[in-house]
């Protein structure tokens, strides 16, 4: 498996080595092609025409103003008389085809330049995106307090990284606490709302005793940016009307605390309940009727966070958005999670949330053979806080054990 990785990582650069080479060449090759074209049935000069299209093969090619001009300068030489002397005809053919190369050279030569600045502009205007999409939506540890684990998120939106999903994982002195939410809509229109909720809930994680307080944290913030939203796109504020009325904006959340005897709390506005995964597989933890989303309802005046069934160490949960589920083919069949969660499972060996996520990210991927509707983000929250203690213990025994022979002997 090792040396077929090796060698596969050794090709891919080979073959792209060999593209650049191709693409840089092949207005030679157009020109040498042209060239025998018309020597081998000559045509009154008529194929040496097809020699205007050499310098923007280079142009689409490469974009490079050296290769533009190469080109160009190729076609031009291609023009100089071959065997027999011309007549006027074809003199005057040779002449407008040289004409026309030098017009296509110029045209290249500016489009070429402009083409740069763009994709200069482009890749800086990626870099800056991308770094405050990770701020955002920052890479998780792989490991909290105790808790293995991995996410991935996947967006619809194929110029952004970050979308209408949401997750992160906190270690507060209540327990591991967890959030992962859906927004309204997806792609980069979607991120102020993802930014209101997960501020509030990197804040209020901490700060909050139970559940239901980081809750209603969650619901002001996401009221507050609604009405600076409606404020702004209001007509008054010298815009059209709102692209998305506040009426219609909801973030769908669940809530997980995991503290440290493993006892796990929910709560849930209108999400997707998680699944257990444990070496037998992975069953879903629906323990009562999730809650209205957030941004449609008023919460209730009691927030009680529902008792799901303890953590043991070595099993795990998985939490996911709709866009999972909701996934289709070309078929129109939906995306079977459970039995790619069963699968992923099985695939791998111990705790590692990280296997589990990879596997269900290739199986999705495969489905809608690359083409995602919504977005979509997954995250493993796996319980191995005992096992460090148990490794400890070993390894104290081990060395008692040597410090007894020594001295037996």
């Amino acid at each position: 498996m090792i040396r077929t990785w090796a060698r596969r990582a050794v090709a891919r650069p080979r073959a792209a080595r060999a593209r650049r080479a191709f693409v840089l060449v092949l207005p030679g090759l157009w020109v040498l092609g042209v060239l025998v074209w018309e020597l081998c049935a000559p045509a009154e000069g008529q194929f040496l025409q097809l020699l205007a299209a050499a310098p923007a093969i280079a142009c689409a090619g490469t974009g490079r103003r050296q290769c533009v001009v190469l080109g160009g300068l190729c076609a031009l030489l291609a023009l100089l008389p071959v065997g027999a002397a011309d007549h006027g005809a074809h003199t005057l053919a040779r002449i407008g085809t040289c004409c026309a190369v030098l017009v296509v050279v110029a045209a290249s030569y500016l489009t070429a330049g402009r083409r740069l600045r763009l994709l200069r502009e482009l890749e800086r205007t990626k870099e800056v995106a991308t770094a405050a999409q990770r701020v955002l939506l920052r890479p998780l540890p792989s490991r909290v307090d105790g808790i293995v684990v991995a996410a991935d998120h996947l967006t619809a939106d194929e110029a952004a990284t970050v979308g209408g999903d949401l997750y992160d994982v906190v270690a507060t002195c209540h327990g591991v606490r967890a959030v992962i939410g859906d927004v309204r809509g997806h792609g980069i229109g979607a991120l102020g709302t993802v930014a209101a909720v997960l501020g509030s809930f990197r804040e209020a994680a901490h700060d909050e005793a139970e559940l239901g307080g980081v809750l209603r944290r969650l619901e002001r913030a996401l009221q507050r940016h609604l009405r600076e939203r409606a404020r702004a796109e209001h007509p008054s504020a010298g815009g059209g009307e709102p692209e998305n009325p506040v009426c219609e904006e909801f973030v769908t959340v669940l809530l997980v605390e995991i503290a440290r005897d493993g006892c796990v709390r929910t709560l849930n506005c209108g999400h997707p309940w998680p699944y257990r995964l444990s070496r037998r597989g992975a069953l879903p933890d629906a323990p009562d009727e999730p809650m209205p989303p957030l941004g449609l309802f008023p919460l209730p005046a009691e927030l009680p966070a529902v008792d799901c069934p303890p953590l043991p160490p070595g099993q795990a949960i998985f939490l996911h958005t709709d866009g999972a589920t909701d996934a289709r083919d070309a078929a129109g069949t939906f995306f079977p999670l459970p039995r790619a969660l069963d699968d992923s499972v099985r695939s791998v060996r111990d705790c590692r949330p990280a296997g589990v996520v990879e596997g269900v990210r290739a199986a999705l991927l495969r489905h809608v053979d690359g083409r995602l509707s919504d977005d979509v983000a997954l995250l493993v929250l796996c319980n191995d806080r005992l096992r460090v203690p148990a490794q400890a213990d070993a390894a104290a025994a081990r060395t008692r054990g040597r410090v007894r022979a020594g001295q037996a002997e």
